[in-house]
């Protein structure tokens, strides 16, 4: 059963180990546990719909409580303290793209307010109710989450846009293929929404973001339906895939998804490698990824995060026993913790093993083997629930990412991390560390995760977390980052968004916003408020 007031499956947990409890209280303070509300008070505290009856539509008020947050950390702070504020007037649960049609068809005529759910994992703000004279309609796709169809020649897949990562992995498995697309939201998140945000899987380096997967597909907007064709490649104007993609909902809602499939790998397998210092990592991966060699994940842990990780992942005589080696090997307190991915046929993953280890000579570096990296792997879609685990204990985890150049991922790294510090509150600290999730010959991610105490109140932990958050995003604007590589704009990074696209960009996105949307009907808010442009 879905948890209704945090991440994941109830059945599901990452508690924290006591070294690990040690460790973050003896950086931030011992933890300040807030209370949590329960199901029913919180139920008591959604209003009567204001929506006309509809057969798709159902008021119920815990499927409106159940589709009224995302998971960002203010939506954390609503669902357990049970002040949601705002709920959907309804919820409709549609099985086809013609139902989508009609239902988008009703709210035009009935002035309804649209909000596109897939897998409720935002962590934006891009499927919160916002304030409004008119009625919200959550539109859940929930249902549509089937493979439609697959051409194994041409190795296309369609699927409906509501199919989440392990049932999408599943159905392609049964014919031998794979998508390849592994968000740490993965277990819960949808292929719509992957889409709609321009999301990145942890092993793109081998299968592509979302824009090298996603193919075409068929939109259900105001205006009518869209069929986008699934062509390999096209010189014929502007491409209309890219129009979509990452419009959140703004200009209709994705209802079927071709994809871009590959079979299913005959060898795979992830290693842990250390380097003694931080540029020297980062001189490795950089490396790496400029020479091509053909890893499917390529990830760098700074010298916080691999203690971090250490400790909380692994039991405390593994840690010492280590760092003990590591120290041996000329990588002490300092080292930066490389993890690896091999895909492809055994004599793929024997050569890339080579090449890594060759590069890893002159960075200093000793490779660990696969032990770690297979406790990365299956750790890699728990981490979420870790929330929980220091929740219990009274902290609170937030991340946030960006992408910048090569040059500037060092300062860049530095200024967010110190943002966040110099900003979580008198008297207070803040334990924060970064890892660059995604590599480009270009550049790289930068993703950052915080850990920080609880106030006395909700609203003080979250005027906190706001402070952080604010700070942190400014650096990363100052700085020339993207204020999202992978986690979408919704509401939350409106504001920063015209630091990236510029006034023309802004007043472009805005205008084909207007076209599809004239009445702002669909996900209003998301990627800034476009109203003055109509």
């Amino acid at each position: 059963m879905r948890r209704w007031n945090g991440w994941g499956d109830e059945n599901n947990s990452f508690p924290l180990r006591e070294a690990g409890l040690n460790y973050v209280s003896s950086h931030i303070g011992t933890g300040r546990v807030l209370p949590d509300t329960t199901l029913q008070t919180a139920l008591a505290t959604v209003p009567p719909s204001r929506l006309p009856e509809h057969p798709l539509v159902s008021t119920d008020p815990e499927l409106r409580l159940r589709h009224a947050r995302g998971q960002s950390l203010p939506d954390w702070y609503a669902m357990r303290s049970g002040q949601f504020g705002l709920f959907p007037d309804g919820v409709a649960l549609p099985t086809d793209s013609n139902q989508i049609q009609t239902l988008l068809q009703w709210a035009s005529e009935k002035q309804i307010e649209l909000i596109p759910y897939g897998g409720g994992t935002s962590v934006a703000g891009h499927i919160t109710p916002q304030a409004s004279d008119r009625p919200v309609l959550t539109i859940s796709l929930a249902r549509m989450n089937q493979l439609i169809s697959i051409d194994p020649v041409s190795q296309i897949a369609r699927f409906g846009a509501g199919t989440p990562g392990p049932e999408l992995e599943r159905q392609l498995a049964e014919h031998g293929y794979t998508l390849g697309h592994f968000p740490q939201s993965f277990e819960l998140s949808t292929i719509g929404g992957w889409v709609a945000s321009r999301s990145s899987g942890q092993q793109s380096i081998r299968y592509g973001r979302i824009e090298q997967i996603f193919a075409g597909g068929r939109i259900e907007t105001l205006l009518g339906t869209m069929d986008i064709p699934a062509i390999p490649a096209s010189s014929a104007g502007p491409d209309l895939r890219e129009m979509f993609m990452g419009t959140e909902g703004r200009m209709g809602i994705i209802s079927e998804v071709d994809v871009r499939v590959q079979r299913l790998p005959e060898h795979e397998s992830f290693h842990v490698a250390f380097v003694p210092d931080w540029d020297s990592a980062l001189n490795l991966v950089r490396n790496l990824v400029q020479a091509k060699v053909a890893l499917s994940l390529l990830r760098l842990s700074n010298p916080e995060e691999t203690r971090s990780h250490l400790l909380l992942g692994a039991q405390p005589w593994q840690a010492r026993l280590l760092d003990g080696y590591a120290a041996l090997r000329g990588s002490g307190r300092g080292k930066c913790m490389v993890t690896f991915g091999t895909t492809g046929t055994q004599r793929q993953a024997r050569f890339v093993l080579a090449e890594v280890k060759r590069h890893l000579r002159p960075a200093r570096g000793f490779y660990a083997g696969t032990f770690m990296g297979k406790k990365w792997e299956h750790a890699r879609f728990r981490s979420p629930y870790l929330r929980h685990g220091l929740w219990e204990h009274g902290y609170s985890v937030d991340t946030l990412e960006t992408c910048v150049n090569w040059s500037r991922v060092t300062e860049t790294m530095h200024k967010i991390e110190q943002a966040i510090t110099e900003h979580c509150g008198t008297d207070e600290r803040a334990h924060v560390f970064s890892h660059l999730s995604h590599v480009y010959t270009q550049g790289s991610s930068i993703y950052t995760t915080y850990v920080f105490r609880n106030s006395e109140t909700y609203q003080a932990s979250l005027q906190r977390w706001n402070a952080m958050k604010q700070a942190a995003s400014d650096a990363v604007t100052g700085m020339g980052g993207t204020i999202s590589h992978q986690h979408g704009v919704g509401r939350d990074h409106a504001r920063w968004l015209p630091i990236e696209k510029g006034k023309l960009g802004m007043a472009s996105i805005g205008q084909v916003i207007n076209y599809f949307d004239e009445q702002q009907l669909l996900n209003k808010g998301c990627l800034g408020d476009f109203t003055s442009l109509r």
